[in-house]
């Protein structure tokens, strides 16, 4: 029978990776919560968690169809679990983003949900120094990048937010 083995122990670093990504999404939602925007703490964490857990799944959870794929002609590509979560998240992602007349709301919110399922599938594949470089570099990017955004909005926008309120107003 294929899967009759199970194993109920804890695997130290399973655990750590698990952790990590749970922290990493929690960093990011932290700064979405602050910004007061609809996907904040519980729900980064919950998807970086999430994606991580798919990522131990598909690298350490399949061992039994490798060793069975060596004496017969199944094939198991584990790989898909990845290509999973980027369709997956692309969905939760889309839910979250509004369109309120020419503008649209929560793009970054669900950009950053995106980039936060990649980073716990590689805490979950166990590339966790990769995850915390993008976890700063989206940090970074959300934080830093404010002020220069109403820079550039201030004074290269083609219209005002007054100016698009009174269009919207009609």
């Amino acid at each position: 029978m294929i899967g009759a083995s199970t194993s109920f122990g804890l695997d130290d670093d399973v655990i750590i990776r698990l952790v990590v990504a749970t922290a990493l999404g929690g960093l990011v939602g932290m700064e979405r919560e602050a910004s007061e925007q609809p996907a904040g703490l519980r729900t980064h964490i919950a998807v970086a968690l999430g994606a991580s857990l798919f990522g131990v799944i598909s690298t350490l959870g399949f061992d039994e169809f490798d060793r069975l794929r060596a004496t017969s002609t199944l094939q198991a590509d584990v790989t898909r679990v990845a290509s999973s979560v980027v369709i997956g998240i692309g969905f939760l992602g889309a839910g979250v983003i509004f369109r309120q007349g020419s503008s649209i709301r929560n793009l970054t919110t669900a950009a950053s949900l995106w980039v936060v399922a990649a980073i716990g599938l590689a805490c979950g594949v166990g590339d966790v120094t990769t995850a915390a470089v993008a976890t700063v570099i989206l940090l970074l990017s959300l934080v830093l990048l404010r002020p220069i955004r109403a820079l550039i909005r201030e004074r290269w926008a083609t219209t005002t937010v007054a100016v698009r309120i009174r269009l919207q107003r009609g």
